[in-house]
Formats: C-alpha cells, sequence, structure tokens
C-alpha cells in the first residue's frame, strides 16, 4: 500500500445519457440522468483507492450545496480531503455531458469560476509523507513552481503528471516530472502526431522521462531508456457502457504498477486492461475488476 497524493480539480458532472448525439438545434429525450462527481485526478484517485492504495486530493472547493455531493463521494473511496482548500465564493467546476449510448463517446460543455490550487498553498503540505504524486498539467505557472519545489526539496518523492490538452506554456513542465502520460488528443494536436513519431521526439529531449500515449480503442504506447519504445493492445469488452473517465482510469492503472515495481511493458498491459474494464461498467466501482 503506497500513499498518493492527487494535485488538480474535481468537478460536478451532469450527464445526461441520448440513443445519439442531436443534430445542432433539434430536441431529443435524454435516457437518463444523473450528477455525479468527476474532475481527472480525483476520478484516478478514486481507483487508487480501490487497488489498496492511500490517497488525498489537494484542490480547491466552494462552499455551495454543489461541494457537498464531491466530498461525499470522495469520502465515500476513502480519499483524504484535509489538503482542500476552500473558498466562500464560487460554484464548484460544472461539466454538462451528453453520452452517446450508441457508441459509448461523450461531449462536454465546461463551466467554472473557481479559482484552482495556488502554490502557496500546495507548500504548505507535508509532501514527506507521501509516495507519489501525481498532477494534472493545467494551471502552468503555479503548477511549474509546485514541481520545482517537489524537485527542490524532496527529489526521491517520484512524480507523475497528465497531459490532457494544449495550454499555454505547458512545455515547461516537461522536465520535472519522473512519468509523462499524454492523451490521444494532446498527441494529434501536436507537430508530431503519429504515436510513436510523437515519443520518439520527446525522447531525444527527454532521455531520462518515462514517457506514455494512451491511444484510446488503439492501445497505449510508451517509451523509456530501459524498453525503447513499446505498445499494448486495447482491451476493448463486449459491450461499451461508459467511457467517461477512461483516461483517468488508465492513468491510476499506470501509477498503481510502477508503484508496485512492474516493468513498463507489465504496466502499459495492465492500465490497458484496467481502462478496458472501466468502460463496460457505468461509472468507476472497479471491485469485480479488483477480486
Amino acid at each position: 500500500m503506497s500513499k498518493i497524493l492527487g494535485i488538480g480539480i474535481a468537478t460536478l458532472d451532469i450527464i445526461n445519457s441520448v440513443n445519439s448525439y442531436p443534430e445542432e438545434n433539434s430536441e431529443v429525450r435524454a435516457i437518463s440522468q444523473k450528477t455525479v462527481r468527476g474532475g481527472n485526478v480525483t476520478n484516478s484517485l478514486s481507483v487508487l483507492s480501490q487497488l489498496n492504495h492511500q490517497t488525498a486530493w489537494a484542490g480547491t472547493l466552494g462552499c455551495k450545496h454543489d461541494a457537498g455531493i464531491i466530498l461525499r463521494d470522495l469520502e465515500k473511496h476513502n480519499i483524504n480531503c484535509r489538503y482542500v482548500k476552500t473558498y466562500a465564493d464560487g460554484k464548484v467546476p460544472t461539466s454538462y455531458i451528453l453520452l452517446n449510448k450508441s457508441n459509448g463517446s461523450r461531449s462536454i460543455v465546461h463551466h467554472r469560476d473557481l479559482p484552482e490550487l495556488d502554490f502557496q498553498h500546495f507548500k504548505s503540505i507535508a509532501l514527506e509523507d507521501f509516495d507519489w504524486l501525481h498532477f494534472e498539467a493545467r494551471n502552468i505557472e503555479q503548477t511549474l513552481l509546485m514541481l520545482q519545489h517537489l524537485k527542490q526539496h524532496f527529489p526521491h518523492i517520484p512524480c507523475s503528471i497528465e497531459f490532457e490538452k494544449h495550454r499555454a506554456g505547458i512545455e515547461t513542465l516537461y522536465a520535472l516530472a519522473d512519468v509523462l502520460i499524454f492523451s490521444k488528443a494532446f498527441c494529434l494536436s501536436s507537430v508530431q502526431s503519429e504515436p510513436e513519431a510523437f515519443l520518439k521526439a520527446l525522447s531525444l529531449r527527454f532521455s531520462d522521462k518515462t514517457l506514455i500515449l494512451a491511444w484510446g480503442e488503439h492501445g497505449a504506447y510508451a517509451f523509456s531508456q530501459e524498453t525503447g519504445m513499446i505498445d499494448s493492445p486495447a482491451y476493448k469488452p463486449a459491450l461499451i457502457i461508459d467511457t467517461l473517465g477512461a483516461g483517468d482510469t488508465f492513468n491510476a492503472g499506470i501509477i498503481d504498477a510502477l508503484l508496485k515495481g512492474c516493468h513498463l511493458q507489465t504496466a502499459l498491459d495492465k492500465a490497458s486492461r484496467l481502462a478496458g474494464y472501466k468502460i463496460s461498467v457505468d461509472g468507476f466501482d472497479i471491485s469485480d475488476y479488483v477480486r
């Protein structure tokens, strides 16, 4: 069992399931609707908790009713929230999601007016209590300060960072994490948009990093000095139920396997299998998989 701190956002997800994605200026009836806790890092932490790790979240919340929904869900997954910074004003980030039941795709409209975690608050956390830190690549200036602080004062603590989408200055974060996890969307919007070319170009600049690229239904790729370029197939279930958070589940699988000392090829395969299982169920309950 390892102690893991996740730094990022938690959201309120309002999910409308529909038979097919609607045309513009049309009206459709939702098959179902649910309101749940979301957010990349907190999704990953909920999976890591079920994989028997002690997890904690560092992020921000408002004081309104919506925050209670998030906190209750995090408590259900045994995620420690003592490092959360609370604001008297501001609505929690809210994602309005259309889940297409015909193919499992999801389309998201996101709203936020709440500040993200700042470096001064992060610096007050007793980082020496943790075995691994996982970041979202957002809030770039503040995240850069956090990573610099971590590497200066706690260089022995490994950390990973997820790159989901391009943001101004995001490349400044590359050199400061041990494990860089990229999304397919991030790669496709890069100069090198083919997976192997993308990782190869990065490896020439950051040869000491473990580089990982999730590639959706086509599996995943990775590169390290030890392994060179490797890949893993996707493990597609017979029935796709919910793709929301599959990438966050993949990230959790990578962290879990590396913390347990697995070879990178094994970690990539385990994470792909776990993500494949996740899309066969609604939400993040992986209890049957863990058994």
